[in-house]
């Protein structure tokens, strides 16, 4: 070998780059390997990996999902609270707001129960800790799921935070402004032809408040399929083919949780909850995902 030492250039590249194989794959080696990287891709480079792939006792994931519930409960008891001394004026806003796009001459609100009052003071406060609860729960679930996340996969989960507060305003939004002065101005165009319409309060606030939460959780459900088509869970197309199974669901859900005495309200939550399922999917189909 003229002197020269056979051992000198093993493992060298000619061209200044290792390569090494990792699952199969060819991985270049220009400069140190990202920690963050888990394995390398012909087609998509490094891929990320999740931060841990080590299992926990079922133990101890009840305990921590107890534990990530018990916040988003505080915080929505936190939030209901705080909004408690407002209450009253909440309920007059609402009430004079709602109807009075539908009556001319608003009457005040009806008590026939002691307390009617005091629960809808309740209710109008948990309405508004129910909807900042949304994203505290989005929010928390990622938490909770984040050592097994990849990096991509953690950036949408955040994403997914404010967008779900946006999306919450958006449906609470549209009930006060569409859905209920649409479902107040038909029952009492009904009513008005054979006796002379008063709103209690108990069961008027309530069906306001009720579809007001239904609807800031309705409107949650672009950012769910969103999400689970990001993160891989599911595919548009699996979707499409199961449409109907959806719709079905959709109108099931809107006639247990939308109790309504014109029964009006939860054909109109079905379609919302059938329009935004179809708007998604269109949307996925444009950004070709």
């Amino acid at each position: 070998m003229d002197g020269e030492n056979p051992f000198e250039n093993v493992g060298a590249d000619p061209d200044g780059a290792r390569a090494q194989s990792d699952g199969g794959a060819t991985v270049p080696a220009s400069g140190e390997r990202n920690v963050d990287y888990d394995y390398y891709d012909e087609d998509d480079g490094f891929i990320e990996g999740p931060e841990s792939d080590q299992e926990m006792p079922l133990a101890d994931h009840i305990e921590e999902m107890i534990k990530r519930l018990g916040v988003v409960i505080l915080s929505m008891a936190l939030v209901s609270v705080l909004v408690l001394p407002f209450a009253v004026d909440l309920i007059n806003f609402i009430w004079y707001s709602i109807l009075g796009s539908v009556q001319s001459s608003v009457t005040s609100p009806r008590a026939y129960q002691p307390l009617a009052l005091v629960l809808a003071r309740l209710k109008v406060a948990t309405l508004a800790g129910f909807v900042i609860a949304l994203p505290v729960f989005v929010y928390e679930t990622y938490l909770f799921m984040r050592p097994g996340l990849y990096k991509h996969e953690r950036r949408y989960y955040l994403a997914a935070v404010p967008t779900s507060l946006v999306l919450a305003f958006i449906g609470v939004a549209f009930a006060f402004y569409l859905v209920l002065p649409f479902i107040f101005s038909y029952f009492v165009n009904y009513s008005e032809q054979a006796a002379e319409v008063a709103f209690g309060l108990s069961e008027t606030f309530g069906l306001m408040l009720l579809l007001m939460g239904f609807f800031a959780a309705v409107f949650q459900i672009p950012l769910l399929i969103m999400l689970a088509v990001m993160m891989g869970l599911t595919t548009r197309q699996w979707l499409a083919d199961r449409r109907l199974y959806f719709w079905g669901g959709f109108l099931g859900v809107a006639l247990l949780f939308s109790p309504d005495p014109t029964g009006l309200a939860p054909f109109i939550v079905a379609i919302t909850m059938v329009t935004l399922f179809e708007a998604t999917l269109l949307l996925l189909r444009w950004t070709q995902r």
